[in-house]
């Protein structure tokens, strides 16, 4: 995201005045009930939406495992992504919808803390190893599957309230 020409563009705040790399200090902020939703999708040939939807994949159930798989992931978080803080995961839910006539999964991603700084790393992390988990379980058959679009798309609590984006909206 660029400033305007009459903004400044704001500070990155995973960098000190020297321009060294730092973990936010967070101990001074308040504990509010923060929520975030994202999500990604998958596309693959009709034939592996339906091998999919009659579970006959080979390593088994595929959405059942990307739901265990992006679960995990999002309490995982701060072992994959350097400066994120460690949260107390209240709730972590993952949704699939299937679009055959466009052989497209949809992924969407919640996740939701009481905590001082947001969850939407989590919120992406879980849609994305979803989408990865799809993929693995599924090249033995297709080789032609994308991981696609993956954003944050909803996300509240903290100073900035709820903040929502779709990829698809004209910018405003």
């Amino acid at each position: 995201m660029s400033a305007g020409p009459e903004e400044s563009p704001t500070p990155l705040s995973h960098l000190d005045a020297g321009g060294h790399v730092r973990m936010v200090d967070v101990s001074g902020k308040a504990e509010t009930l923060r929520e975030a939703t994202a999500r990604a999708r998958v596309r693959l040939q009709p034939r592996t939406l339906a091998l999919i939807e009659q579970n006959q994949i080979a390593k088994g159930n595929v959405l059942e495992v990307a739901r265990i798989a992006a679960i995990m992931a999002a309490k995982a978080t701060p072992h994959l992504i350097p400066l994120c803080h460690p949260l107390p995961l209240t709730h972590v839910g993952v949704n699939f919808e299937l679009q055959p006539e466009q052989g497209l999964i949809l992924i969407e991603a919640s996740a939701r803390t009481t905590y001082k700084t947001g969850v939407e790393v989590e919120a992406l992390t879980a849609a994305t190893v979803a989408a990865l988990t799809i993929y693995d379980m599924c090249k033995a058959v297709d080789q032609t599957i994308t991981l696609e679009q993956a954003h944050v798309a909803r996300k509240s609590g903290g100073q900035h309230g709820l903040v929502e984006f779709s990829p698809e909206a004209p910018a405003s």
